[in-house]
């Protein structure tokens, strides 16, 4: 099946999260994209959700690669969020952990995130 729309939330290499703080920490920004597109884009979250909720997650060097993505999906007008630590567990607060982006049509998040790998 080709899935026009998708969900994909960067994460970082240079952090070194247990697999279930990562897990909880891509669950934050995905939960998050979704409640917000579902308010301002309905008809991305519809589709999207209609498709089975597509989601993929890739990787980066460092949190200084979010901000350019994200502000790319800002001018494509995606919903973008960065998810930043409670402090509670492995990391000190407000530690930028991971950038979640959409959901919205598979060929606009293409632009941002065609290029890195997947997790």
């Amino acid at each position: 099946m080709d899935f026009e729309y998708k969900m994909v939330i960067v994460t970082r290499k240079d952090l070194k999260l247990s697999i279930g703080k990562l897990a909880a920490q891509v669950a934050h920004a995905a939960v998050e994209c979704a409640i917000e597109t579902k308010k301002n884009k309905s008809k991305w979250y519809n589709k999207w959700m209609a498709e089975g909720g597509k989601k993929a997650v890739v990787k980066v060097e460092t949190d200084d690669n979010f901000l350019p993505l994200k502000k790319k999906a800002e001018q494509l007008k995606i919903i973008a969020v960065i998810i930043q630590d409670a402090g509670h567990t492995e990391i000190s607060a407000g530690t930028k952990t991971v950038l979640g982006i959409g959901p919205a049509p598979s060929n606009l998040i293409d632009q941002i995130t065609g290029d890195l790998s997947l997790l």
